[in-house]
């Protein structure tokens, strides 16, 4: 973990009220897929860092993506090139893909999927077919990043603007999606509830690691806010222990 100081390289919309930045960093950071950076708002008044899920890195630049939700975001989403900004990172504990699991199924549910594409990504030698869902066309992002990296794509959203009307956890299913070596996934809540309680039902014991989503304070383990109830009725700290965790070791 290093603390650094950034400048911003690019600060677009994707999708609505969605934004893509890619910030450079002044020196050399090894970064695992599905770990996470906290990053200033570069607001005075909002002095408490973001943390958000890191979607690519290249060389000393990093790419992470961010939704409007709160005056620290939109604050964010004012950054212009050459802006700086402070950062931590990287953070947490990112997805162990094991060296046997050949053949991965990627769950994914709104913002939830930008620490999946870091994944499929930065670990290549993999057959990845992606599940991905989106309230509708408007909140849809990534695609084209995700079918390239990819060696097959589902898109449904909650309106059927595009693809089925669906949810990723339906459209995994229905593709018999649970016939792999390894399952990976994040979303909201209600999703990866879903997802294990259906992963019960049918008996399936393919190994699933999610990345939760959880509001934090501090990013590294000191604040508890982000603590989450394991299942065999401990806590644990999404940033810190987190935020990959196996399905099955988390209450949802």
């Amino acid at each position: 973990m290093k603390e650094l100081v950034c400048t911003v390289k690019k600060n677009t919309e994707i999708a609505l009220g969605i934004y893509c930045m890619t910030v450079t960093l002044p020196e050399e950071v090894e970064v695992s897929g599905g770990q996470f950076l906290n990053i200033s708002t570069g607001n005075d008044a909002h002095l408490l860092k973001r943390p958000f899920g890191i979607v690519r890195k290249v060389g000393r630049d990093v790419t992470f993506c961010y939704q409007l939700r709160g005056d620290g975001t939109v604050c964010l989403s004012h950054a212009r090139e050459g802006d700086k900004l402070a950062v931590t990172l990287p953070l947490g504990n990112g997805f162990c893909i094991p060296a046997e699991a050949k053949n991965i199924s990627v769950v994914g549910g709104g913002v939830g999927i930008f620490p999946l594409l870091s994944v499929i990504e930065s670990v290549r030698d993999k057959n990845y077919r992606c599940y991905l869902g989106f309230r509708s066309t408007a909140y849809a992002c990534l695609l084209d990043d995700f079918r390239a990296a990819s060696s097959s794509l589902c898109v449904v959203t909650d309106d059927g603007s595009l693809g089925a009307k669906s949810n990723a956890v339906s459209a995994f299913f229905a593709d018999g999606g649970e016939n792999c070596d390894l399952i990976i996934a994040c979303g909201p809540p209600v999703m990866l509830r879903a997802l294990k309680e259906r992963l019960k039902e049918r008996g399936v014991a393919v190994p699933c690691l999610v990345s939760l989503e959880e509001r934090m304070g501090c990013g590294i383990g000191a604040c508890l806010v982000c603590a989450c109830k394991k299942s065999d009725g401990s806590n644990a700290r999404v940033c810190k222990d987190g935020p990959v965790f196996n399905i099955d070791e988390v209450e949802l």
